[in-house]
């Protein structure tokens, strides 16, 4: 015969266990929507949307680097990422398919710094983040911005064009300007800086150009029509706002028979291929700018902001007029590169190695600036 008092004691136990289990998996649901952190926890979609392939740094260090970071900091993070290859219809579809995606924050770096204010405002009016990286999106309703201070970028190459310039005997030039693409925001405070730091030391610009998506085959084809309106011999320097635009520059001196050694060419972004023609001689400088911490940055704040927490303390160190408002900034330092400090800066931090420098047509060169 059953004993009615087991039966009854049973039942307690049981429901409290139901109980118990019902709570604990309650807790791991809060567990589940808090911060991610260096404990590795929290989730969410980070939508990881970049401008274009022509600058080759997006796909080599950017991206790469990028995810890295997230999947430091937050294993269980999902990323989106898609490159818009210069073209800002084809980057809003991809905002469209984020937003329709429910991504909990979205890290853009636009094509159109104007028109990607429309971009920011749609998804903020889908309650989704937004940081903007690398490039300011104007007029838009923003969350934080990462990027490097232009204007100083532009400022380093103009006062390290200015001081070869006064260096080599030609103190007043005069120099072709070959900006970046006129849609990039960033291209105009390059500009900026640039034209200030040239100003003060009284550089002559003889011919200026903006060139179109920053493809270098345009500042090739500017340069050539500097070379014919100017003359190769009156031309003492090249302000190119990036190594692109200075591998462009520095192709249509060589078609036109004068030697880049002698003709000071600045740059940006410290790509491969410019840190070579630099130890070679062929370009005077680039400004490195350490993309690691750009990206790693902008990684530490769209983990918080998708977990729905404050960033890092200390990570935003200030603040940039966009048109709109005032967004909250990492701002980060760049460092003006010549073949005197390569070695101390690109090779030490790990950007590019001595292997990735020093081909068989470079090796002379590497010795020579003492990268090993």
């Amino acid at each position: 015969m059953r004993n009615p008092r087991f039966g009854r004691a049973s039942l307690v136990m049981a429901l409290t266990l139901i109980v118990a289990l019902f709570i604990a998996a309650c807790g791991d649901d809060d567990g589940d929507d808090g911060g991610g952190g260096e404990e590795g926890g929290g989730g969410g979609k980070i939508a990881f949307l970049l401008p274009e392939s022509q600058t080759t740094r997006y796909e080599s260090q950017d991206r790469p680097l990028f995810e890295a970071k997230v999947e430091e900091l937050c294993p269980d993070c999902e990323i989106l990422y898609q490159n818009a290859d210069q073209d800002p219809a084809n980057q809003q579809q991809q905002v469209e398919a984020a937003i329709t995606e429910g991504v909990d924050v979205l890290v853009l770096d636009p094509v159109d710094s104007t028109s990607a204010g429309a971009l920011a405002n749609r998804a903020k009016q889908a309650d989704i983040p937004v940081i903007s990286y690398d490039r300011l999106i104007l007029n838009g309703d923003l969350d934080y911005y990462v990027s490097f201070d232009s204007v100083e970028v532009g400022r380093q190459q103009g006062e390290a064009l200015a001081q070869k310039l006064a260096d080599d005997g030609n103190p007043e030039g005069p120099i072709i300007k070959i900006n970046g693409d006129p849609k990039d925001n960033n291209a105009k405070l390059f500009d900026q800086g640039s034209d200030e730091a040239l100003g003060d030391a009284g550089v002559e610009v003889a011919k200026e150009y903006d060139t179109p998506d920053w493809l270098p085959e345009n500042a090739q084809r500017q340069m050539e029509q500097a070379i014919t309106a100017v003359g190769k011999d009156r031309i003492k320097g090249v302000y190119a706002a990036n190594d692109g635009t200075a591998g462009g520059a520095i192709a249509a001196m060589k078609g036109a028979g004068m030697n880049p050694a002698q003709v000071p060419v600045t740059g940006q972004d410290a790509e491969l291929a410019a840190i070579q023609r630099i130890i070679a001689g062929e370009q005077y400088m680039t400004v490195y700018k350490p993309i690691k911490a750009l990206a790693e940055a902008a990684a530490e704040l769209a983990v918080a902001v998708a977990n729905g927490e404050e960033p890092p303390e200390g990570l935003v160190n200030g603040e940039e007029d966009n048109g709109q408002e005032k967004v909250p900034t990492v701002f980060l330092e760049t460092i003006a590169v010549t073949k005197d400090n390569v070695a101390d800066t690109v090779v030490a931090d790990g950007f590019w190695t001595a292997e990735d420098i020093c081909t068989q047509r470079y090796q002379k060169a590497c010795q020579d600036a003492g990268i090993e």
